[in-house]
């Protein structure tokens, strides 16, 4: 039967295997680094997006937002796209020029902030946030959530990093909720 990511996880009696967990996310990875190739920047990642199929195969669905990008970084979007729950901060504070790095911010599946300001304030050490997680994946999931996003890691370089970014997702527990 295909389902989607949140449908999975939703009706799940126990959390995902391990090899679920590094499976989902090697696909999806993979994935989101073919389309940064191919110069389409997905735009709504979110778990109702992830289709899985019978045999576990995932794949990226909705494409109704996807763009292709400019590399050069010349081309104007829309800051309205992708469920807000999963935006970006350059898409929060409205921005008009951004990359593929947004779709890298929006598998880190981060809470809605209703558009507020945000102060200026010291950022919480992950360790702190994470205390269970490795030095290496902290480093890994710092490298997801930096702004401004041209500093963000690409799809393509997380792949050598799988271990560490199923390590760190176990560690992070994480709960998806579908805000639609």
């Amino acid at each position: 039967m295909l389902s989607d990511l949140a449908e999975v996880v939703r009706h799940t009696q126990r959390p995902l295997a391990q090899a679920q967990v590094k499976s989902y996310l090697q696909m999806l990875l993979k994935g989101v680094s073919f389309c940064h190739a191919n110069n389409i920047v997905h735009r709504d990642l979110k778990p109702a997006n992830l289709l899985i199929s019978a045999s576990g195969q995932l794949k990226i669905a909705d494409f109704g937002l996807a763009r292709v990008f400019s590399p050069d970084g010349s081309r104007l979007y829309t800051h309205q796209v992708a469920t807000r729950w999963y935006r970006a901060p350059e898409l929060l504070y409205g921005a008009r020029q951004y990359d593929q790095g947004v779709d890298l911010w929006e598998i880190t599946e981060l809470p809605d902030y209703n558009k507020i300001s945000f102060e200026e304030q010291a950022p919480v050490p992950l360790g702190e946030v994470l205390p269970d997680a490795s030095p290496q994946a902290l480093d890994l999931l710092g490298q997801f959530l930096l702004y401004p996003p041209r500093q963000r890691i690409a799809a393509s370089q997380t792949l050598p990093h799988l271990n560490l970014a199923l390590i760190l997702a176990l560690t992070m527990t994480l709960t998806i909720t579908d805000p639609t």
